[in-house]
């Protein structure tokens, strides 16, 4: 798992490039999720994907805390796939 550092104001967009993974396969499904889910936490503003790629706008989170984000991909040949990060939340 990937760790990044997002200041509590920011509103930043995170990426998963799929490509590598994909073998003649393309996206026709993608869902974020943040853990833990909590009211003042880190929040998935807006989402979108393309064919190799997907992404979220990420928001909020209390400082100090640590996130688990996951972005889970379907393929169009049916196939379920997950992929993490970890959000550290700091003053930047």
């Amino acid at each position: 798992m990937s760790l990044f550092v997002k200041d509590p104001q920011a509103r930043i967009d995170h990426a998963i490039d799929w490509s590598a993974w994909l073998a003649g396969q393309t996206l026709a499904a993608s869902e974020w999720r943040v853990e833990p889910d909590e009211a003042d936490g880190v929040t998935v503003e807006a989402a979108a994907f393309e064919a190799q790629r997907s992404s979220a706008r990420l928001t909020g989170g209390r400082l100090g805390r640590v996130y688990r984000l996951t972005n889970r991909v379907t393929l169009t040949d049916g196939q379920v796939a997950d992929r993490s990060v970890t959000i550290r939340v700091e003053e930047r």
